[in-house]
């Protein structure tokens, strides 16, 4: 079934950050999916590798664009707005996919006391998780200069709800999910006055089966444990329900608002 796309104006263009797999690889298929959505932009750090993202561009009639972007550099997300701004000169849904909760190669994993924390890996976490998706903010800003509706949307996570936190540990994505959290609602308060077209929210997607939570799955019961398709299905419902008076707001993939 198509989405929805009910708010979305006609022709609209998208921005996925992060869309190289998961959650903003299945991102992409349903915006393409939707008659609704003129351009799609897929940004990743490395597009010679994503496969998939680049077969789908392959078969998109020009519809989808694939754009290096490295979300922990400054310069590369800059020169990809630039490229995007070349072609697509608007923008009306823009959703940051990029995260980070482990890495083998860095040696970063989720901290169960204060003894494991690293400075190195909160830097990471804190790059990819909060800095990055305001920086997209800085360098699209332009784009969504229209009076036309635009969400920016950035994925975040329940452990990063101060108030909802009882179980403590996983220091790193806790505190940056937090300050994504921070930044997102500051993000929103500026933008009522000058982007009073944009809706600015956090998005919590539910456990879902990627790369990022597979390590982390054996105690989730299996109808909590969501697949990609069902997950943005119903992000892009809450999306599509989203009014002005949402902005600054952090919604569960089924609408419940979360506390900050």
């Amino acid at each position: 079934m198509e989405p929805m796309f009910e708010s979305f104006p006609a022709g609209g263009n998208v921005l996925i950050q992060g869309a190289s797999r998961g959650i903003g690889l299945e991102f992409v298929r349903q915006c393409l999916a939707s008659a609704r959505v003129g351009q799609v932009v897929a940004t990743c750090r490395a597009p010679a590798t994503a496969t998939e993202l680049t077969a789908l561009a392959a078969t998109a009639s020009g519809r989808l664009s694939v754009v290096p972007l490295d979300v922990t550099d400054e310069a590369s997300i800059a020169a990809a707005v630039s490229t995007t701004a070349q072609t697509v000169p608007r923008l009306h849904l823009i959703v940051n996919c990029a995260g980070v909760l482990h890495d083998a190669a860095l040696h970063l994993r989720p901290e169960k006391r204060l003894a494991d924390v690293q400075a190195a890996a909160l830097a990471r976490a804190f790059a990819v998780n909060a800095i990055g998706p305001l920086l997209v903010a800085r360098h699209c800003e332009p784009l969504l200069a229209h009076a036309e509706r635009a969400v920016f949307a950035s994925l975040s996570a329940r452990v990063g709800s101060i108030e909802d936190n009882r179980l403590g540990g996983w220091y790193a994505y806790r505190g940056s999910k937090a300050a994504q959290n921070m930044f997102t609602r500051t993000l929103a308060i500026e933008w009522a006055r000058s982007r009073r077209n944009v809706v600015c929210v956090a998005l919590h997607p539910g456990t879902t089966d990627t790369g990022l939570s597979r390590p982390f799955q054996a105690n989730v019961p299996a109808h909590r444990l969501f697949t990609t398709e069902y997950a943005v299905a119903e992000l892009l419902r809450v999306i599509d329900r989203l009014q002005p008076q949402d902005t600054g707001q952090f919604f569960a993939w089924d609408g419940e608002r979360i506390p900050w």
